[in-house]
């Protein structure tokens, strides 16, 4: 749960960064704006290391810094801490940097959200044709023993009307599950944007 909330939240996170760092609000006051809310779990981390660093019970912003690093589960924002950590250490140039993780992770955005429309592309096609031509079989299959009569006695033997119709119920409520279940594989592959 908690990688997915860094996901979602990561590149506006980067972007407000961004924003307020070109404006010529310093990195301590930035992190201190984005942990007043708004961006999920990466509000509540900024929120507790400002807390933090203003109770006096920190031995700096570099090190808390570091120990999200530890905390933090998503690839882009433990390159978002790793950058801030560079940035407090070795006085690099934070703006460029962020600016260009937020244009890669846009780029990996955007493929991950082709990717999902491809892999989406026989969906609807697959859940069409099981929801419309598995009914249909199941009627007929259940319709056998009345289109043949005493024809179908005297191949198959003596059918029993509720066998038929446990058979046609059975498959119909395979249809459905099916059905769900190909709809959950769908949602299941939901990149979270």
């Amino acid at each position: 749960m908690r990688k997915l909330d860094e996901k979602k939240e990561i590149l506006y996170v980067i972007r407000t960064l961004d924003v307020l760092m070109s404006s010529g609000v310093g990195l301590e006051a930035a992190l201190h704006t984005i942990g007043k809310g708004g961006y999920g779990i990466i509000s509540k981390d900024f929120s507790s290391l400002m807390t933090k660093l203003s109770a006096g019970k920190s031995r700096g912003l570099e090190f808390e810094v570091k120990a999200l690093m530890n905390k933090a589960e998503s690839d882009g924002y433990r390159r978002l801490l790793n950058t801030m950590y560079t940035n407090l250490t070795q006085n690099t140039d934070l703006i460029d940097t962020l600016r260009k993780q937020g244009k890669r992770m846009e780029e990996d955005r955007s493929e991950s959200v082709n990717k999902y429309i491809e892999e989406l592309g026989g969906v609807p096609e697959t859940l069409l044709s099981i929801g419309m031509i598995g009914p249909i079989i199941l009627a007929i299959v259940g319709l056998v023993p009345q289109i043949l009569g005493d024809g179908a006695e005297a191949i198959i033997g003596t059918i029993d009307q509720g066998l038929i119709n446990s058979i046609v119920n059975g498959g119909l409520m395979f249809t459905l599950v099916g059905m769900m279940l190909i709809g959950l594989k769908a949602h299941t592959k939901d990149p979270g944007l």
